[in-house]
């Protein structure tokens, strides 16, 4: 059994709970899979199955709760584990079985889980992914430190002209020089979330999810704006090495409240005056690492706890002359934010576009309703969004506001792109 196990049994009276949204997809990300069979067990104890369900048309199973450890384990440096791993096996008929095993399940907290099945093959081979422990309770190399605001006048020197937030990025699952180390293609926002749910807690105040989130975000667009490990002569944007760079995950696990922060921030970085690139925001634990001059992610907790806000927490580590910037374009998209919120009553092409997006995707999501594309903002357009924001894990508010158009465009840009392809 493993250590949540074992802590469990050992007090059982204190064991809080969290929940699961599992939903499964073909491995082009464009197609939900339905009547998929999940079966959950404790990672320490696979055998001992505890949860059976079936995906529905969207690729989902039910709604689940699930043991977790006490919250006070996540609320500050602990010998215990503070979170429960629990292993998925999933199979569906024509499709590769899958198994993934260590996914992270903290109290009071909502864990999304996104599964990708490979068509089967006549070798019947077997997809295993083993998510490693988180950052803060696992061991794992301490950064080697850089210079946060990198030369730009160097002979040779590769530099973007803008900032700009990319559409993918190539992640490095290595240190740089590791050769047989697998390349990725992660969306932008996809790794941002992947590397703060790596190296935060889901449970921490929404502030100091917001800091760290910044962080993140400001150190990866510097590594795109600088062209960083390009201008080396490799041909990633990023390695998943926390001596480099930041701890990401393959296949792992994500969490609705960081996930949010991240849909709200994902276009901004940090910056300071007369520094046209993203500041590459270092940082440590604070605990078994530390690192003056630097943010570290249990003071930036402390921090939230006291009420400080994302900015007053960054300029207490990185000082007062650190800014919150918003970059120029987002690449990969077919229309950029309206300014406003989409709601009854609103009309316009904005509403247009947005109608004819969510029924190009409702050909890949049958749950989604089909809407009349007239431009005018009614309670059909309304359903229709809600039953996607259910579907994507967004709050279901019905209302197309700042995170659910670019969810929109970004998941309209991929069933388009399948599409186009058969």
């Amino acid at each position: 059994m493993n250590l949540f196990s074992l802590k469990a049994a050992q007090t059982a009276e204190r064991t809080d709970q969290g929940r699961l949204r599992l939903s499964v997809l073909t491995a082009d990300r464009s197609q939900p899979i339905d009547d998929a069979s999940v079966t959950i067990s404790y990672s320490g104890d696979p055998d001992s199955v505890i949860e059976e369900a079936n995906t529905d048309s969207s690729g989902q199973i039910p709604e689940l709760t699930l043991p977790a450890p006490p919250l006070e384990y996540s609320m500050a440096p602990s010998e215990y584990q503070p979170y429960a791993e629990y292993t998925f096996r999933i199979s569906k008929e024509g499709y590769e079985d899958l198994e993934i095993s260590g996914a992270e399940i903290l109290p009071d907290s909502t864990a999304t889980q996104q599964a990708f099945l490979r068509p089967a093959t006549p070798r019947e081979t077997f997809q295993d992914i083993v998510i490693p422990a988180h950052t803060l309770f696992g061991n794992y190399p301490e950064k080697i430190p850089e210079d946060e605001i990198k030369p730009i006048d160097a002979s040779g020197e590769i530099v973007l002209s803008r900032v700009v937030i990319p559409e993918t990025i190539v992640v490095h699952d290595g240190t740089p020089d590791n050769t047989s180390a697998q390349n990725y293609f992660v969306r932008y926002r996809d790794y941002i979330k992947n590397v703060a749910c790596s190296e935060i807690y889901a449970t921490w105040p929404k502030d100091t999810i917001r800091a760290n989130v910044l962080a993140i975000m400001s150190f990866t667009l510097n590594r795109v704006y600088t062209e960083w490990y390009r201008n080396k002569g490799y041909d990633f944007t990023i390695t998943s090495s926390t001596a480099f760079d930041h701890k990401w995950m393959y296949g792992r696990n994500l969490f609705e409240s960081i996930s949010e922060v991240v849909d709200e921030l994902f276009d901004n970085y940090l910056s300071r005056p007369g520094v046209r690139q993203p500041i590459l925001t270092q940082y440590c634990d604070g605990q078994r690492v530390q690192c003056p001059g630097w943010m570290t992610q249990w003071g930036s907790k402390y921090l939230g706890d006291q009420g400080y806000t994302a900015i007053e927490i960054l300029r207490h580590f990185y000082g007062d002359n650190m800014y919150i910037n918003t970059a120029e374009e987002i690449s990969g998209i077919p229309a950029s934010w309206p300014g406003a919120p989409l709601d009854i009553g609103s009309s316009g092409n904005k509403v247009r576009q947005i109608q004819e997006q969510l029924n190009t995707i409702a050909g890949s999501y049958p749950a989604l309703p089909n809407v009349t594309a007239d431009g005018i903002y009614g309670e059909a357009t309304q359903n229709a969004v809600r039953e996607f924001q259910r579907v994507f894990n967004l709050p279901v508010t019905g209302v197309v506001d700042y995170p659910t158009w670019y969810e929109i465009q970004e998941i309209f840009v991929g069933v388009s792109r399948i599409a186009e392809l058969v």
